[in-house]
């Protein structure tokens, strides 16, 4: 699974042009989230092929800024404090957390600075 940054800034429906465009390619959205940072949108999206995302986004007018591999854990939701564990553990490896939000399978999607260090620490959670 990949997360496609996507930058949304102009034009106004970006991001109808961009679910209309995977729509049309038959590429599911798994996941994701968007948010305004200094007035700029910008989006996180979670799809199988990162690559034919980008490329169909491409030829939509659509930026892609990046195309990251991520690493799902599912945290047992029943327990508090499954995210301060899980991100504690990362920060103690040293690894800066990029991204974070849940998939539709109720994972949470991380995009770190070191994701095969991410995918050893977190094993715990690998279920």
């Amino acid at each position: 699974m990949f997360d496609l940054a996507i930058d949304l800034s102009s034009p106004p429906d970006a991001l109808a042009v961009f679910g209309e465009a995977l729509g049309q390619a038959g590429i599911s959205i798994e996941g994701g989230a968007m948010f305004t940072v200094d007035g700029t949108p910008i989006a996180h999206f979670l799809v199988e092929d990162g690559q034919a995302a980008r490329s169909v986004l491409a030829g939509a007018g659509i930026s892609v800024t990046a195309v990251r591999e991520v690493v799902a854990r599912r945290l047992d939701q029943e327990t508090p404090g499954q995210l301060g564990a899980i991100t504690r553990a990362l920060a103690e490896a040293g690894v800066r957390v990029d991204v974070l939000y849940s998939d539709h399978d109720h994972r949470l999607i991380l995009v770190t600075s070191d994701q095969a260090v991410t995918a050893t620490v977190t094993k715990a959670w690998d279920r």
